[in-house]
């Protein structure tokens, strides 16, 4: 099953559509909370996406929750819409998967990049799966790494 979901703002209406099982892709929080927030880039990450088996490093639920806890503390959301954003968060089908702690934490201090980044990269290597993110030094990374890096249309 492929995720695709239709946000009016964030009226957040749910719809998952059934797709062939195709591929992995890795993808990280800013990726799935560009969806649930109906940003602009969404369209094209549903189309990345497409008959795609998502999985994530079992650290993404705890970074949606802290995004969420932010924009609350930020004033850009209320509790309730980030509550209803958390619910769609859980109807997301992603594969939450473990990783090397080792290698994961060679790899940022190799690139000098935070931990949290580290897991989406070394699971996309161990995997051999593209990764899909909006995080621009997390794709640079990526592309030192030879892993393919999913874009965004």
């Amino acid at each position: 099953m492929s995720w695709r979901l239709a946000a009016c703002g964030l009226c957040l209406h749910v719809q998952l559509y059934k797709m062939s099982r195709s591929g992995k892709i890795v993808v990280d929080a800013s990726v799935v909370l560009a969806v649930i927030l109906n940003e602009p880039e969404k369209p094209g990450i549903l189309a990345a996406t497409e008959n795609a088996n998502l999985i994530s490093p079992k650290c993404l639920q705890w970074e949606i929750g802290n995004a969420f806890s932010a924009m609350i503390k930020q004033g850009r959301l209320t509790l309730e819409l980030a509550l209803r954003g958390i619910e769609i968060y859980d109807l997301i089908p992603i594969q939450q998967m473990g990783l090397s702690l080792l290698e994961a934490i060679v790899l940022s201090e190799r690139h000098n990049i935070y931990a949290y980044d580290a897991y989406y990269l070394q699971l996309a290597k161990r995997n051999a799966a593209p990764i899909l993110t909006l995080d621009r030094r997390m794709a640079a990374v990526a592309d030192i790494e030879g892993i393919q890096n999913e874009k965004i249309r």
